[in-house]
């Protein structure tokens, strides 16, 4: 698929794809007109990228875990090493926002009883 495409479909700009795929976390095949053509797999690793920024990852660390997983630079338990470590920051701040959420909820209920 053409880069239009792919931002269509992730609702990502193109800038930020050409910027994804420069700093190695997409990857695309030149066609002889000079397009790039980018396999559907592509969908998945944006979504994945965007999430995990969103998320409060850095690009930098979203870009050693797409790159380690999608080269297969990492065998099978290095890679679960890797996700198990993700997914273990994602329960943190998961344990942090539901502590914030609380918060929030109490002062609330403080300032505006008839809100809660």
């Amino acid at each position: 698929m053409r880069i239009g495409e792919l931002a269509a479909r992730t609702d990502v700009s193109t800038d930020t794809l050409r910027l994804y795929e420069k700093r190695g976390l997409i990857a695309s095949v030149r066609r002889v007109n000079g397009y790039r053509d980018f396999d559907v797999a592509m969908v998945r690793l944006v979504r994945l990228v965007r999430l995990g920024q969103r998320l409060g990852f850095k690009l930098r660390e979203m870009e050693d875990l797409v790159g380690a997983v999608s080269a297969g630079a990492l065998d099978e338990t290095e890679t679960a090493a890797l996700l198990h470590d993700k997914l273990s920051e994602v329960d943190a701040k998961i344990g942090e926002l539901s502590q914030l959420r609380g918060l929030l909820s109490d002062i609330l209920g403080q300032a505006c009883p008839l809100q809660t």
